[in-house]
């Protein structure tokens, strides 16, 4: 109590994870704190129950020091916050019976209605489920493309359908296989996602001649030294003669491709390319 006998109201206790500050919030905050919110800074928009684990891995490396520039923003919504009655709930039984709990939809769409964009049609809104359409790369730059982009992490059983099919949420899977949560679906696919902003890798090329930029699997990639362990890197490589470096990884691609993702190649390349 002050001396007038009003009440003080103490700060919420954060958590600091080096240069980063994370404390409970009724709203979606920036977790790089000492950058202020950017307009147009391509943005990500977390809805999940645990936003202490954001950033967790992109906040390191070149995604972290992205975010520390701003040319990119994260925002954790803490979906307990929205929970009901004394213990906020978030979930309640499956109608119907069964196991384990669904998460309500009148909480998940509080929740969402502050993390949805005037404009959505440079905005997705995924809700990341096993039985959603699988994430690719072709996804990844279309995501980049846009303004941002709404990501909900289900836990349990997963989430009321009429929240998804109200707010016209797209169903996106990690891959066939399933987690306990989708806050390490949301990391791998922002990672993905955020190296394709301009300048995020600093070099452009480097990410025209990866995995799946063209459709192909990449080619193997060699350094220094010249020889290890009785291996040598292939001739061709340290030859100087660029075209036919640029042939061999070409084939190179193709050939791992074929061999080790087949469904990806054309009917052609997949029956005469050598």
């Amino acid at each position: 109590m002050s001396d007038d006998n009003t009440p003080v109201r103490r700060p919420l206790a954060t958590k600091s994870h080096g240069r980063l500050s994370i404390g409970a919030s009724l709203k979606p905050r920036e977790l790089m704190t000492d950058r202020p919110v950017l307009k147009e800074a391509w943005t990500a928009k977390v809805i999940t129950l645990f936003p202490s684990a954001f950033p967790g891995v992109l906040g390191e490396s070149l995604t972290g020091k992205a975010l520390q520039d701003g040319l990119w923003q994260l925002q954790a919504i803490d979906l307990r916050t929205f929970g009901k009655g004394k213990h906020r709930d978030v979930d309640d039984t499956p109608a119907g019976g069964g196991a384990g709990m669904v998460i309500r939809a009148d909480v998940l769409g509080e929740a969402l209605e502050t993390a949805l964009p005037r404009d959505r049609s440079r905005w997705p809104v995924v809700y990341l489920s096993p039985r959603g359409k699988r994430f690719d790369q072709a996804m990844a730059r279309r995501w980049a493309a846009g303004d941002g982009i709404t990501m909900i992490c289900g836990r349990f059983e997963g989430v009321d359908q009429r929240a998804v099919d109200h707010y016209e949420v797209e169903e996106v899977s990690l891959g066939d296989f399933v987690m306990t949560g989708g806050e390490i679906a949301a990391q791998a696919m922002l990672d993905a996602t955020v190296r394709l902003r301009p300048d995020v890798l600093g070099n452009a090329a480097s990410t025209e001649d990866e995995s799946f930029s063209d459709g192909l699997l990449e080619h193997p990639q060699f350094t220094r030294p010249a020889e290890w362990k009785g291996r040598t890197i292939p001739d061709v490589l340290t030859s100087g003669h660029h075209g036919k470096v640029a042939e061999w990884r070409k084939s190179e691609s193709v050939r791992l491709t074929r061999k080790r993702r087949p469904d990806l190649l054309a009917p052609d390349q997949s029956e005469n390319d050598t």
